[in-house]
């Protein structure tokens, strides 16, 4: 299993203000981001679950949560922990392994998609981390954890209109 965590954050690494991303949208951001995860398990926290209620990512959803035992979507599914999660992200990969239909069974990755407690609890969970680094720095009351440089190195990188795109790789990781 691949652990990816995907995130946009400003150059002082905030990554919200009040429950939405303290910049002006962008479109290209959130298209890439989309598509990047539309048929993969994901991981967030119940209040980024509740955000994204009315377009829920990736095919299923593992909500941490130590406040709630479940939740009423279908898709979705409530963990109390870091391991509990990643015990439910194996069980759902597996799953996906022996659906006859399933096009793409190789896929192996689970992401991670916040809020920034939820990142900082996977952070040495992780494979990778595919982050929009969006230009300028913005006011904001959560952040994305920092991380050792030395611990990881820049696989990929694309440019776009007001971010940049990079995919980073844990030393003597996996890509």
């Amino acid at each position: 299993m691949q652990l990816v965590s995907v995130a946009a954050l400003a150059e002082n690494r905030a990554i919200g203000r009040d429950g939405e991303v303290p910049w002006p949208h962008i479109e290209a951001d959130v298209r890439q981001y989309r598509e990047r995860v539309a048929g993969s398990p994901v991981i967030l926290g119940r209040r980024t679950f509740d955000s994204m209620r009315d377009h829920l990512p990736g095919s299923r959803q593992i909500v941490v949560s130590r406040s709630v035992e479940s939740v009423d979507v279908p898709t979705a599914v409530v963990a109390d922990g870091v391991d509990s999660a990643l015990e439910r992200a194996a069980e759902i990969l597996d799953e996906g392994d022996s659906d006859a239909d399933d096009t793409d069974a190789a896929d192996d990755t689970v992401y991670v998609l916040g809020g920034g407690g939820i990142y900082e609890l996977f952070q040495p969970h992780l494979d990778r981390m595919v982050l929009s680094h969006v230009t300028g720095s913005y006011e904001g009351d959560t952040f994305y954890p920092a991380w050792d440089s030395a611990e990881w190195t820049v696989a990929a990188e694309t440019a776009y209109d007001r971010f940049t795109l990079r995919e980073w790789v844990r030393s003597g990781g996996a890509a």
